[in-house]
């Protein structure tokens, strides 16, 4: 776990209210972590990739291999403002939402931003095998190394980072909840 603890603290209580989003590589537990974090304090669980599939009609693949990657990530800025209007949410972003221009400062403004990381190793293993990651096509750990260089300082305007390897996700739940609740 890192970020600065003074400045977390210092969040008011209306910024802590907001929404609580989740953002991060693939496989490092977004969706999990969100589930049980949302459980927990009674908010709306807005997993952005499954809204995105409702909205478009098709999986992530498909709309990777009709439209390509710039459509898509139109397409999740518009789902992410759309499910920013409103408060009390814990949003599960994609690995790859915090690349689009303005959806940071559109995320810090509307809640409290978790960073989850995980070392390459373990996101390889987490995502090995698993044909519904686009970005994955071809040889997986070559894209997760390429991926992870190209996004290295990707999630460092997050207001909490915790590190998920080797943790459980009730594990960092707690660890965000124990900062969130200050």
């Amino acid at each position: 776990m890192t970020g600065d603890t003074e400045e977390y603290k210092k969040l008011n209580e209306e910024q802590r209210n907001k929404n609580i989003i989740l953002v991060g590589m693939m496989a490092t537990g977004k969706s999990t972590v969100g589930a049980i974090l949302a459980r927990e304090l009674g908010y709306e669980l807005v997993d952005l990739d499954h809204v995105i599939i409702e909205t478009e009609g098709r999986s992530i693949a498909e709309i990777f291999a009709e439209d390509g990657e710039e459509y898509f990530r139109s397409v999740e800025t518009a789902v992410l403002k759309r499910m920013l209007e409103s408060e009390n949410k814990l949003i599960s972003t994609g690995g790859g939402a915090v690349l689009a221009p303005g959806n940071t400062a559109l995320m810090l403004s509307k809640g409290h931003v978790v960073a989850l990381t995980a070392t390459e190793e373990e996101i390889i293993a987490r995502v090995s095998g698993d044909q519904n990651r686009p970005l994955l096509a071809g040889n997986a750990e070559e894209r997760v190394r390429r991926i992870m260089e190209d996004r290295h300082d990707a999630y460092l305007f997050a207001h909490y980072t915790v590190d998920t390897t080797g943790l459980t996700a009730a594990e960092v739940s707690q660890h965000i909840l124990m900062h969130y609740r200050g």
